[in-house]
């Protein structure tokens, strides 16, 4: 038999690559079903390794620390997808990561990945290399105004991107953005902004989630529902379809989110890949049979994927550092409704934006579980009143 076809059992030491609340959410599953973890990060005080058996800390550069750190475990895998392709590399001569530098790179570079994915036929945001100003002007023939200019790489919640409304914003943005490379994509009226985590194992057994929908503020996501609202169910089973298809197409090992923008008559297209677990998929903890962690511990192993059904409506709704604004939130007002939980990550200090927790709440559809956890936010950030 292939030796990357072997089942990784429980008892078995996983790795991850990044400390940050995926990791930490990823180290809980796997510590439940028996696994223990070690964590290598370049962070002195991170959620995953928090609650990790172990953790190695060192630089993604350092050749002997990242050796040290692969040779510890069964098998590594990524937390976030801005780890230094040759850190990857290097630990892969070792032990398995999944995924591998082969889907890395791809995600990694946003230039890289749309070619990459239309070259497979998938259908991706419209874009135009940028390299000096002088490609703009033929940008903008294709694209058209407004525009959106981005770093090929490093980007994420919005970071690296503007939103550009003819040549003189260009060349303001790409002063900022550059000097490398950057990635002109046309800016999309869309209805919706979705998304879909796919899991896929080594031996090619692949499984998906409903689709998420989502709503983002200052770029960062804000509120994720499933399942989609009836006007969004047949787009939903196009982009499950696809996010198969890019998994398989990318030979994923691991879990991938696809994020996809809903035009109006039903079109859809990708705007960008995330692999690993993701933002969006918080709610499937405790609204899912399988969680997305407890799913990302089962492809990495190549065990038999979970049940990806929903058991019931959810919302869930990001706390970020905004919500301790004025003092120390109060966490008992979400904890008055017993279709409400709570998952703060463990960091010390709250600034601006900063993605501190989430609450997901159940209910007996989307829309109204939405309405609730919005609602039950306000109140742990407000001093007085009851919620219920």
């Amino acid at each position: 038999m292939d030796p990357r076809l072997r089942i990784i059992a429980p008892g078995s030491t996983l790795g991850v690559f990044g400390g940050g609340q995926l990791g930490r959410m990823f180290t809980h599953a796997a510590q439940r079903l028996g696994y223990r973890v070690v964590v290598f990060t370049d962070e002195l005080d991170s959620p995953a390794g928090q609650v990790a058996q172990e953790t190695i800390h060192g630089d993604y550069l350092d050749p002997k620390a990242v050796r040290q750190f692969a040779e510890r475990v069964d098998v590594i895998t990524l937390e976030f997808e801005n780890i230094a392709l040759e850190a990857v590399s290097r630990a892969a001569e070792v032990t398995l990561v999944r995924p591998g530098v082969h889907v890395l790179a791809v995600a990694q570079h946003r230039l890289h990945e749309k070619r990459t994915l239309e070259g497979a036929g998938f259908p991706v945001t419209p874009f135009h290399e940028i390299r000096t100003i002088d490609d703009i002007p033929r940008a903008a023939s294709v694209l058209g105004w407004p525009l959106v200019l981005k770093t090929v790489n490093w980007g994420y919640d919005g970071k690296g991107q503007r939103r550009v409304a003819n040549a003189t914003e260009a060349k303001v943005a790409i002063e900022l953005l550059g000097p490398e490379p950057l990635i002109a994509e046309k800016w999309i009226s869309f209805i919706a902004e979705v998304s879909v985590i796919v899991a896929r194992t080594a031996s090619g057994v692949t499984a998906v989630y409903p689709m998420f929908t989502n709503s983002h503020s200052d770029h960062i996501l804000d509120v994720t529902t499933c399942p989609a609202e009836p006007a969004l169910l047949d787009v939903a089973a196009k982009a499950e379809a696809i996010a198969l298809s890019v998994a398989d197409s990318l030979q994923l090992e691991g879990v991938l989110c696809v994020e996809f923008f809903v035009c109006s008559g039903g079109e859809i297209m990708i705007n960008e890949i995330a692999p690993r677990t993701h933002n969006s998929g918080h709610l499937t903890i405790e609204a899912c049979r399988t969680s997305q962690f407890e799913q990302q511990v089962r492809a990495i192993c190549n065990l038999p994927l979970g049940d990806t059904s929903l058991i019931q409506p959810a919302a869930m709704a990001n706390l970020l550092g905004d919500v301790w604004a004025d003092g120390s939130p109060h966490f008992e007002k979400a904890m008055q409704s017993h279709a409400t939980y709570l998952h703060l990550y463990g960091k010390s200090s709250a600034r601006q934006g900063r993605k501190m927790g989430h609450l997901t709440n159940l209910s007996s559809s989307a829309s109204t579980a939405a309405q609730d956890v919005i609602a039950i936010r306000e109140a742990i950030r407000c001093s007085e009143g009851k919620l219920f």
